[in-house]
Order: C-alpha cells, then sequence, then structure tokens
C-alpha cells in the first residue's frame, strides 16, 4: 500500500483546509484508514479514524466537531476537513492504512502502532 497526502498549507485561525490521501496497492476498501498530526517536540497523536465503509467514525476530543473524516473508496481516497482551525492545529498530518483488522465494525485502533501503511505527511500551519 502506498499513501499519499496533500492539502497542507498555511491559514489563519478560523480557516479551513482540505486534506487528501490517495492510496494505492492492496484493496482500499477493505480497511480502516486514519489521520494522525506531530506537533514540534510532540508525539505522533490520532486525529480521526473511519472504518472500511465509512460506517462507524472516531475523532480526538481536540478536533470533535471542527474536523471531519470520509472516504471514497471508489477513488481510494481519504479525507480530512478542517474547520474553525486553531493555532495548535499546526502539525504536520499524516493518512495511515490499518491492512491488518480489516473490516472491523468500530474504530477501535488509536494508536499509531495499529497502522502499518503510513504516507509521506503533510504541513498545516494555522497563523493566530
Amino acid at each position: 500500500v502506498q499513501l499519499q497526502a496533500f492539502g497542507g498549507g498555511l491559514v489563519q485561525a478560523g480557516g479551513f483546509l482540505r486534506l487528501s490521501c490517495a492510496a494505492s496497492g492492496r484493496s482500499f476498501s477493505l480497511y480502516p484508514m486514519g489521520w494522525f498530526r506531530q506537533a514540534p517536540g510532540k508525539e505522533r497523536e490520532f486525529v480521526a479514524g473511519i472504518t472500511w465503509n465509512g460506517g462507524n467514525i472516531l475523532y480526538a476530543d481536540s478536533v470533535k466537531g471542527r474536523f471531519t473524516i470520509s472516504r471514497d473508496n471508489a477513488k481510494n481516497t481519504v479525507y480530512l476537513q478542517m474547520n474553525s482551525l486553531k493555532p495548535e492545529d499546526t502539525a504536520v498530518y499524516y493518512c495511515a492504512a490499518d491492512t491488518l483488522h480489516g473490516q472491523i465494525k468500530r474504530v477501535t485502533n488509536t494508536g499509531a502502532d495499529e497502522y502499518d501503511y503510513w504516507g509521506q505527511g503533510t504541513l498545516v500551519t494555522v497563523s493566530s
């Protein structure tokens, strides 16, 4: 599986961005996907996850109500719509695939070590 994330950039606080992650390789529609982020000097943290068919979604408390994860299996792409951005959202954002758990019904895999394929990351900078 190869993942390529893009859509990051510089935005003012209160603004929005939409990240995309294009997947190639093993059947995209068969496994859950996640978005993580890593700010300078901090550990990589879970942002949002979505099951193979989009039937269940989980968000970190810090982004709940502001971010929306979605996927289009026909396009092999997962998205992260980020609204009402805050300076503390500044980080490198990574998409990740969990090909080991397959067609789970609920998102429970919030640890980075539960995902086995990663995109290269895209930088999001939110200015105050």
